[in-house]
C-alpha cells in the first residue's frame, strides 16, 4: 500500500474554489479526464450529496498493461459532500476499472484557510493498493507518481476555471452596464420625443387660440 498526501493554498475564497471544483472537467490542463456524469444528487440537512461517474484515460506502459489488462476508457465513482454553512467540500473517488488488481482511494477536502479566510486550503490524500500481480510495489510507486503529477495539473486546471468564472462575471457586469446604459438612452430619447411632442401640441394649441381670438376681434369690429 502506498499513501500520498499533499496540501495546497488557493488565493481565492472558498465559495469561488468550490464552484470551480464543480466545473473542473473537462479542461486543457488535464485532458486525461474526459467527462463526468451525475448519477444522483440530493440535499440532506442543508448538505449537498452528489454521486458522479468520472470517465478518464489511464496511460499505462505496455508491461503494466500485460499484467492488469487495458481499457480505452476507465471509470471511477465519486461521492461528494458540500456544506455551505460550514464551508466544507469533500470529494471521495475510487476507481471501478481495474478494481480486481488496483484500488486508488482519493480524497480532496476544500476548506477556508485557518489563518486567512480569503484563501482556500486543499488537503489531498490518495491510498494506492495493487494486489494479485507481480511487481505490485513498483506499480504502486508508478501510480503514486501519476497522482502527484495529475495533482499539479489539477491545480492549474482550477486556476484556469477560476479565471474563466471571473471573466464570465466581468462579461455579465459589462453586459448589464450596457443594457442599463441602453435603457437609459432609450428613456432619455422617449422623454425628449415626448417633450418635443408636447411643445408642438402647445404651439399648435396657442396658434389655434390666437387665430380664434383674432377671428373674434374681427367680427366685433364690424358692429
Amino acid at each position: 500500500m502506498k499513501i500520498w498526501t499533499s496540501e495546497h493554498v488557493f488565493n481565492h475564497p472558498w465559495e469561488t474554489v468550490a464552484t470551480a471544483a464543480w466545473r473542473k472537467y473537462p479542461n486543457p490542463h488535464n485532458p486525461a479526464v474526459i467527462g463526468t456524469d451525475v448519477v444522483e444528487r440530493k440535499v440532506v440537512d442543508g448538505v449537498l450529496h452528489t454521486h458522479r461517474l468520472v470517465s478518464s484515460i489511464w496511460y499505462f506502459p505496455k508491461w503494466a498493461q500485460a499484467l492488469i489488462g487495458s481499457a480505452k476508457v476507465c471509470y471511477a465513482r465519486e461521492h461528494s459532500e458540500v456544506d455551505p454553512a460550514a464551508k466544507n467540500m469533500i470529494l471521495r473517488t475510487i476507481n471501478l476499472t481495474f478494481c480486481r488488481h488496483i484500488a486508488v482511494n482519493e480524497t480532496l477536502n476544500y476548506v477556508p484557510h485557518p489563518s486567512d479566510p480569503s484563501k482556500t486550503l486543499l488537503k489531498q490524500e490518495a491510498v494506492v493498493t495493487v494486489k494479485g500481480v507481480p511487481l505490485n510495489h513498483y506499480m504502486e510507486d508508478l501510480l503514486a507518481n501519476k497522482i502527484s503529477n495529475n495533482a499539479g495539473k489539477g491545480r492549474q486546471a482550477m486556476e484556469w476555471v477560476i479565471k474563466k468564472l471571473n471573466d464570465e462575471v466581468k462579461d455579465l457586469t459589462r453586459s448589464t452596464d450596457e443594457i442599463l446604459n441602453s435603457t437609459k438612452r432609450s428613456i432619455d430619447d422617449i422623454a425628449s420625443s415626448a417633450k418635443k411632442s408636447m411643445d408642438d401640441i402647445s404651439q399648435k394649441a396657442k396658434k389655434s387660440f390666437d387665430d380664434i381670438q383674432n377671428l373674434r376681434s374681427g367680427n366685433f369690429s364690424e358692429f
